[in-house]
């Protein structure tokens, strides 16, 4: 099972003790109480109560008249013991005082409680014997609680080893799951309950015989068998002459009459939906339904009821449960004991050598005692020989004892042949059980469990074959002989090991049943054994019979109505909730537990799942070097390769002939090197040398793999050492930032996930690429450099499974690379090989256009020309679909729906062969399927080549059903006789919609995953198999000859069992008269005949196994236990129930488990960790997750932001729905116009919806209409409620029934918005929704399947007369009516009654050796093959796929606090967010928005940028590079955030995670980079500001200076006009500097000071950014300064040594700046980039 759920760990906690106290203090008077056995006496006195309790009843006492007086004493003496201990309790604890006085404590309130019950019940029987009490009365209910006491005697095992607040926890979730899915449950229910009500009604219409008056309604005025009518003509069933249709309640029957299922009103609808969904009786509601309204209203309802509710969310239920148990079993595991292998506890295992010259471990025993037998008898008791000889001995034993059968009345059965034989065998293992004793000695022979049960069974069989004694029941350890046979197969060995061991768990859960059973039973006892009219509970084995009857399912329905019958109309309410409550936990909570059991019990461990993961990857990778068989063929013939002979060469010589792929690479060689030639002319086309170099890539792919492996190789070398060197230089400024305390002084906070895992990883490379020297310090202790050696050693252990890995991969691409070696030596070598039927050549060109045709197909997908990346179109949905398959595939699928349309249109009385309009469908199919086949035939070959039609079963498959439709079409026979080859070639006609799984991939991957587990699926039949072998041998020896009895049944002998007499017609079972005085029901004479019950019998093995097999479906198993109570005792009831208990809660929840397991492998989650598991998990609800479509709230504070407030308020919300619920309540009775209670109701309707267009109006106004419309719940709201405006319009105008039909339509679409408005609701109906999805093939898969046995039914069974099951609502005479009774099949309803009325033969029916369609015989052996390998099928794998879909896709949404990775919070917050920042709400960003959405992120996913710096850098770079610098969508953001929240090494799958290393590698790679290059633009930027500072001194002097001295030399009237000649050069020189020689475009923003960048206006000469880009301002203004030194240092490397400015400050500022440029090229082999200093401003 999915598994993900946290290991324990050890904490330091109370141990949680839910068991009771009873160490009292050791200072207490009275000591008695604290004695052990004191503790075991009180658990057995609990035990004998309930005993008490069940015997205590009238009829009881009426059989057993002492039996009153035994339970009077038994309960005296009870009662005194547990008096005194409660007084004894509360004399120690105190009664109120104290913290564990006797009221404060919840088990001591229980006792007490008890005791009054006791004392109660004890008083009650005083007056019933003292005949004061009545015991028939209604006091006995008093007794009900008593049974409870059940309690005390397991409380004991209420202590578990763990920490309280853990158990609290899982039970209080536990709890709440189980609840939510509760509601659940019931919305469904109110919801078909309401429709039931509106779409149908009452019940009440009856078809009576015409003189029928009303108040005098008798059995014998109703039709046999009773049947409902429609009183509209037009629709319903109509009833024949001499019948009229009345309405039975008008004529005076009262409810209890009627019955209570029916859609009367919403209480009894739900009554009714809920008896459906457990799909016990269903069918007979659809029936009715069906004679009293339109046919496809009942068909709709009643089969989306059974699809959702019974299939779909009553298994939610397995889901909850199954998960809530994973997490039970890892913290239970102590307690259950931990899987241990099959060897035995005495033995050890040692390195043996075998024949093969290999090593196994082989079990040894080493400490049991050698006996006293001789060497060499020991040796031959321990040989294999010896084993299988005794194996082969028991084998033959269960032949013989299976071939016993009943060989009729008058033969002597104790002394014949079966006898003897059985007195041999049981001799011969007697004496194998001496040998072993004798061998090993008594103690150690003992020792072993499998000893001790052969022992068993020797005693057992020993007393059998007693004459008096045999054919009783110790013919039980007889049968059980066959459970030897399991060591005969070691697989079957340990599949029986994995699922039973350890038993603590399934034992454990089988004593809680049984207990739950008695406790029940004891209670229903006493709640109806008063009761008159009503015999299941008068004692108590008929009140368990009943309990169990109900948990099974079969016939409760039953069970209930006539417990609601007896008990009134008053209590009829009380009473069915009593029965539903018990049903839904026994069938949906507890069946679970023992499907989770076997579940967990296939279960790996989590040490193991790593283990297997490689080894499967391993397995994966070794794929097949060897070619197929098929074409392997060619290598037997002599290598022929394709000769060709050179002419035209100017040579005396003769040339010999060349091998033309040799010649060929010439050729392709020039091709090439001309069309290359003339792509430089213009006229030339650049797509040639496109088309010639791939297909000389194509011919030389082996050339290029291995230069490929060659760069790569030295790419990962270089690769390997740049990420050794950033490592280094990451750790040094970590540890120098952690030194200089730049941490200090900030408040402590509360890291986020991401900022943890951000530093596992850094810890995890340093461990991985640091030195253990530079690792330890000196100050640490031996516990942390122990820890730190752990680490080294997993990291290290880590490392090797990434070489594995690599191993694997490589070992996977040689393999494939050989067999494509192989193949084209083949190609070259054999002129035959790929060549089509041996003619078509390889590269024919009308080869070429079969493959083209054949593999044409649509493609839409456009890419993007400079990203790569498929863009998504409009339609990209319906493109997906239309590119499934090809399309010669899409007519072949069109063609084949269309024949299996014509096929339904087919019946016994319309037959192809007689009807020319079905054979065009059948002409055409042939036709086109014929075409297919050539085409596919003519590109892909036959056989012998690679990609041939017959290359699997699908091919085959085709084949088959080709020649099948080609044979039937030409032979076309007039008269198919039954049984006759021309009947057995129309049903394999039938198998033509398997053809859809071979066209449609999707359901050839159902098939591969229904066939997958079809080991496991086996190993499950053996088991049941040889249970039912067990229990048929055990049947017939005890049973055979003995059901046998005259079908008059006041005749008890054979010799009267002769004439005729009347016999009584059940007419209806639903309704309840009764028979008036002198009054006989409807009946006929018959004669009297002895014999078997007409479905079963056990007078052979094989009637036996037939009859368990019905048993094990749990169909009919309360008809054979009822006839072997009544024929044979009532103690062989024991014999059925135990079968019952064994194959239902056992053996059928063997294939749930066993099918979603192998679901599970096939999916690739059966070997998930439970990390892992997570993940997967995660990736999954992060695809369903959406970004919100809620607009902001208005900025001001006017009239829309108030509305805003106001709509968003969670009292709003609640009120809203509130009001939807209760108008949906108005529906609780049918709106009829001629019912005066409708106008009222409609009215109310009317208001309420007038209330929600204010609400749609206030949220229009609050959310403006472009808002609004965003959220699709809002446009479901206003699509409803302008229906709803609509309805009231057309109400008020037209006021007819259809308006009423509308309205409730409208409600009905209301009543929907609820789940979007509950959290619980709308994830399970997400689960729901999601899991019809995934299930859509399986579904599709199931109806095709439905098809075939639907058509192959109509050809069989199409003309069988009526039998008991067989009528007119279910038959096989058209497709259509076959497919509603396979449907009905599918969920058990009477499936075996339905198989037994198909096997009518002759003399029962009038058969007919023409024609199949003349007679209305059945088919004996057809029926037993075709019903019940369909039940298998479908009912037993099919539907448990669909368990298994929705088990998977629950564990998406079953998440909690502690367990999940990115919890619902964490989401919502970040779709906030993602709100926030896409303001156009078009579900995408830019890039550059990305970082302000992760500054904006807080809790859990907050990115702390004074401590995480490094981390955003990443995240932002890792967005960049995977999306070009293009938009990023909402799940794009999301999955960078769950990666970077996971610890990956735990999370990731192998694959994945050496994926997303290296995609880490390489962004912590690049943004190394980039921040050196910015720390080096910092540097260079500061040598230029202090050149810039001190040479603008100098110039401010050297300006006054000249000026001084101008004014001086110069007189003032002269003017000086010319600039200086050093003001001139100075501006050449700026104006002729680059300022940068390439822009270059980085990828992401990277680097940063924390702190904004602004570009004011006064910024002129400062660097200018774009977003990702930074560049300089177009003018710089000019410089001139002097630098006198500058130091650049990184990584304790000298970059620069110093520069002085001179008298020309700016050639030296050159000549800097380009020296600091050099070193940056030199050292990165990256252009500089003087565009300014970070790319990321922080």
């Amino acid at each position: 099972m999915l598994k993900r759920k946290q290991s324990s760990r050890v904490e330091a906690q109370p141990v949680a003790d839910f068991g009771p106290d009873e160490s009292l203090s050791d200072n207490a008077d009275i000591l008695w109480i604290n004695k052990p056995w004191v503790h075991s006496l009180l658990r057995i006195c609990a035990i004998i109560s309930v005993i008490s309790v069940c015997m205590n009843t009238p009829k009881t006492f009426e059989h057993y008249p002492p039996l009153q007086y035994v339970t009077f004493a038994l309960d005296t003496l009870l009662m005194f013991l547990y008096t005194a201990e409660m007084i004894a309790k509360m004399h120690i604890r105190g009664i109120v005082k104290g913290d564990s006085s006797y009221v404060k404590d919840r088990w001591c309130v229980f006792d007490g409680f008890m005791v009054f019950c006791l004392w109660v019940s004890l008083v009650l029987q005083v007056f019933e014997i003292a005949e004061i009490v009545d015991q028939m009365s209604p006091w006995g209910m008093l007794r009900i609680p008593r049974p409870l006491i059940m309690i005390r005697a397991f409380r004991i095992y209420f202590r578990f080893e763990l920490p309280r607040t853990r158990i609290t926890n899982i039970l209080k979730r536990s709890g709440e799951q189980i609840w939510s899915v509760s509601i659940f449950l019931l919305f469904f229910l109110l919801l078909y309950g309401i429709l039931g009500v509106q779409m149908f009604g009452t019940f009440t219409y009856h078809c009576v015989t015409d003189d029928t008056q009303p108040g005098n309604v008798t059995w014998n005025n109703l039709a046999i068998p009773d049947t409902h009518c429609s009183r509209e003509l037009e629709e319903g069933y109509q009833c024949p002459p001499g019948f009229k249709c009345m309405d039975l309640e008008d004529l005076g029957l009262s409810r209890q009459e009627l019955g209570y299922s029916g859609f009367n009103e919403i209480g009894t609808s739900i009554f009714t939906v809920y008896e459906a969904a457990s799909q016990e009786g269903w069918v007979f509601l659809m029936y009715r339904a069906i004679d009293s309204f339109p046919r496809w209203r009942s068909y709709f309802y009643f089969i989306t009821l059974i699809f959702f509710l019974a299939w779909l969310v009553k298994n939610v239920f397995i889901a909850v449960i199954i998960e809530t148990f994973a997490e039970i079993r890892v913290q239970f595991q102590q307690m259950w004991g931990s899987r241990s292998s099959t060897t035995s506890t005495a033995t050890t295992q040692m390195f043996h050598e075998d024949a093969a010259g290999g090593w196994q471990l082989v079990a040894v025993d080493v400490n049991k005692p050698q006996g006293r037998a001789p060497a060499c008898l020991q040796k031959m008791m321990r040989s294999s020989v010896f084993h299988m000889f005794i194996l082969s001995m028991v084998a033959v034993d269960v032949i013989v004892a299976a071939s016993n059968y009943y060989k009729g009345e008058n033969f002597k059965r104790q002394y014949d042949e079966f006898y003897l034989a059985e007195v041999a065998f049981t001799v011969l293992f007697d004496l194998e059980a001496l040998l072993k004793i004798w061998c090993l000695g008594f103690t150690g022979y003992i020792s072993s469990s499998l000893h001790k049960f052969e022992l068993l069974l020797v005693i057992g069989t020993t007393l059998h074959i007693y004459p008096d004694l045999y054919h009783s029941q110790f013919t039980y350890f007889q049968v059980l002989r066959v459970v030897r046979l399991i060591k005969i197969s070691p697989a079957l060995e340990d599949f029986v090991y994995k699922i039973f061991g350890p038993g603590k768990k399934l034992g454990s859960l089988v004593v809680f049943t049984a207990s739950l059973l008695i406790v029940m039973s004891a209670i229903s006892l006493q709640m109806f054994c008063f009761v008159e009219e009503l015999d299941r509970f008068t004692t108590f084995p008929r009140a368990f019979m009943s309990m169990f009857q109900i948990l099974t399912q079969e016939g409760w329905v039953d069970v209930m109505d006539q417990t609601l019958n007896a008990v009134g109309h008053m209590w009829a309410p009380v009473v069915a909730i009593y029965f539903i409550l018990y049903h839904l936990f026994a069938t949906l909570i507890l069946l679970s537990l023992f499907v989770a059991v076997i579940l967990d019990n296939l279960e790996l461990d989590e040490d193991l799942k790593k283990l297997k993961q490689l080894k499967q990857s391993e397995a994966n990778a070794d794929t097949k070097e060897k070619l197929p068989l098929r074409l392997r063929i060619f290598e037997k013939f002599p290598n022929r390769p394709q000769m060709v002979k050179i002419s035209k060469l100017p040579s005396d010589f003769t040339v010999p002939k060349i091998r033309e792929s040799f010649m060929k690479q010439f050729i392709d060689r020039q091709q090439q090197d001309t069309s290359c030639l003339l792509r430089r002319l213009p006229s030339a086309s650049s797509s040639s040398c496109d088309h010639s170099k791939r297909s000389a890539i194509e011919e030389n792919r082996y050339i290029d793999q291995k230069l490929r492996k060659s760069v790569f190789s030295i790419r990962a070398r270089n690769l390997l050492e740049k990420e050794t060197a950033i490592n280094k230089i990451l750790r040094a400024c970590t540890r120098q930032r952690m030194l200089s305390g730049s941490f200090e002084g900030q408040p402590a906070k509360e890291r986020s996930i991401l900022s943890v895992q951000h530093h596992i990883r850094q810890e995890r490379r340093s461990l991985r690429h640091g030195s253990n020297s530079q690792r330890i310090s000196r100050g640490k202790s031996l516990e942390t450099l122990t820890q730190d050696h752990s680490n080294t050693v997993r990291y290290r252990n880590a490392q090797r499974e990434d070489s594995e890995i690599k191993m694997i991969q490589e070992k996977k691409e040689q393999a494939e690379m050989k067999r494509k070696v192989q193949e084209e030596e083949l190609r070259e070598n054999h002129p035959y090989f790929d060549k089509p039927l041996f003619i078509v050549g390889r590269e024919h060109r009308f080869r070429n256009f079969c493959r083209v045709v054949v593999r044409a197909r649509f493609n839409a997908s456009k890419t993007d020309p400079v990203t790569g990346a498929v863009k998504n179109t409009k339609y990209h949905q319906l493109y997906d679909l239309l590119g499934l398959v090809t399309y010669l595939d899409w007519v072949m699928i069109i063609v084949t729906i269309c024949s299996c349309i014509s096929m339904m249109f087919e019946s016994p009385f319309r037959r192809v062969m007689h009807a020319p309009t079905l054979q065009i469908a059948e002409y055409v199919f042939v036709i086109f399927m014929s075409i297919e086949l050539n085409l596919k035939i003519m590109a892909d070959g036959l056989f012998f080549t690679p990609t041939a039609v017959i290359r699997d079963f699908g091919g085959v498959m085709d084949i088959f059903i080709y020649l099948v439709s080609l044979i039937f079409l030409c032979w076309m026979p007039q008269n198919v006789p039954a049984k006759s080859g021309a009947q057995l070639l129309m049903v394999l006609r039938c198998l033509r919609p398997l053809r859809i799984f071979k066209l449609v991939p999707q359901m050839r991957k159902v098939v591969r995953e229904l066939f997958s587990g079809f080991k496991e699926i086996f190993l499950v039949s053996i088991l049941l198999l040889t249970l039912m072998l067990v229990f048929a041998s055990f049947g017939v020896q005890l049973f055979a000859g003995k059901l046998a009895k005259c079908n008059d049944p006041h005749i008890i002998s054979r010799e009267d069992c002769h004439g005729i007499f009347r016999i009584n017609v059940s007419v209806s079972k639903n309704l309840n008269l009764k028979l008036r005085p002198g009054e006989k029901k409807p009946g006929f004479w018959v004669p009297r005949v002895w014999a078997n019950p007409r479905n079963f019998n056990f007078d052979n093995v094989g009637n036996a196994m037939l009859a368990l097999f019905e048993v094990l479906s749990l169909k009919g198993w309360v008809e054979v236990r009822d006839v072997i109570i009544h024929r044979v005792g009532p103690i062989h009831g024991i014999y059925i129930h135990v079968f019952v208990f064994l194959g239902c809660m056992i053996g059928l929840t063997l294939f749930v488990g066993v099918v979603i397991a192998n679901f599970n492998e096939n999916k690739g989650t059966a070997l998930l960790t439970v990390d892992q598991r997570r993940w997967e998990d995660l990736k999954s609800r992060l695809k369903i997750a959406q970004p919100l479509h809620l607009p902001p709230r208005p900025d001001n504070d006017g009239f829309r932001a108030k509305m805003y407030d106001i709509t968003q308020h969670p009292f709003f919300k609640r009120t809203i729905a509130v009001l939807v619920l209760a108008q949906s309540v108005l529906l609780s009775v049918k709106w009829d116009a001629a019912d005066p209670v409708t106008v009222p109701l409609a009215t109310m309707s009317v208001v309420f919806t007038f209330i929600f267009v204010l609400e749609v109006t206030m949220k229009i106004i609050a959310m403006s209409p472009s808002g609004f419309w965003q959220s699709r719940r809002n446009r479901y709201d206003l699509l409803v409620t302008s229906l709803g405006v609509i309805w009231v319009i057309l109400h008020f105008a037209l006021l007819n029934a259809y308006t009423y039909m509308m309205g409730a339509c409208v409600i009905v679409f209301r009543f929907f918005s609820i789940c979007g408005k509950h959290v619980t609701l709308k994830m399970l109906l997400l689960t729901v929704v999601v899991s019809m999805y995934k299930s859509f093939f399986i579904i599709v898969g199931m109806f095709l399947l439905l098809l075939c046995y639907a058509f192959a039914g109509v050809v069989l069974f199409g003309t069988v007369k009526y039998g008991e099951n067989i009528n007119r609502h279910a038959n096989f005479s058209s497709a259509g009516k076959a497919i509603t009774v396979l449907f009905r099949i599918v969920t058990g309803e009477d499936w075996n009654k339905i198989m037994h009325d198909c096997m009518v033969q002759p003399p029962f029916c009038t058969p007919d050796n023409s024609t199949y369609w003349k007679t209305d015989c059945g088919n004996y052996a057809g029926a037993l093959m075709y019903f019940c390998s369909f039940y298998v099928i479908i009912a037993y794998i099919m539907l448990n796929l669909l368990v298994a879909i929705i088990v998977e896709n629950f564990s998406l949404f079953y998440s909690t606090e502690e367990d999940q990775l990115l919890s619902y919070n964490d989401l919502r917050h970040f779709q906030i967010i993602w709100n926030m920042v896409d303001d156009k709400r078009e579900g995408v960003i830019p890039t550059f928005r990305v970082k302000f959405l992760l500054r904006l992120l807080r809790g859990r996913l907050e990115v702390d940028l004074d401590k995480d710096k490094l981390l955003f850098k990443h995240m932002c770079y890792e967005m960049e590079r995977l999306h070009n610098g293009g938009d990023v969508t909402f799940h794009d953001v999301l999955s960078m955030l769950s990666y970077r929240s996971v610890d990956i090494r735990k999370s990731l799958q192998l694959e994945e995670l050496l994926a997303r290393e290296q995609l880490e590698y390489t962004i912590e790679e690049e943004v190394a980079k980039q921040t050196i290059r910015m720390w080096l633009k910092k540097c260079l930027k500061r040598i230029r500001a202090k050149q810039q500072q001190s040479c603008s001194i100098i110039h401010s002097l050297r300006e006054s200076q000249q000026q001084e001295l101008s004014r001086f030399l110069n007189p003032p009237s002269i003017e000086t006009t010319q600039p200086s000649e050093d003001m001139n050069a100075l501006n050449q020189d700026n104006s002729a500097q680059p300022e940068t020689s390439s822009q270059q475009q980085l990828l992401s923003p990277t680097l940063s000071d924390r702190g904004g960048y602004r570009q004011d206006a006064g910024d002129a000469g400062k660097p200018q950014r774009k977003f990702g880009q930074w560049r300089l301002p177009s003018a710089p203004k000019p410089i001139s300064h002097s630098v006198s030194s500058v130091n650049l240092r990184f990584g304790g490397r000298s970059t620069m040594k110093s520069v002085a400015c001179k008298m020309n400050p700016m050639s030296d500022a050159a000549s800097c700046g380009s020296e600091v440029k050099k070193w940056w090229t030199r050292q990165l082999t990256v252009e500089s980039d003087e565009s300014g200093e970070d790319l990321l401003d922080i």
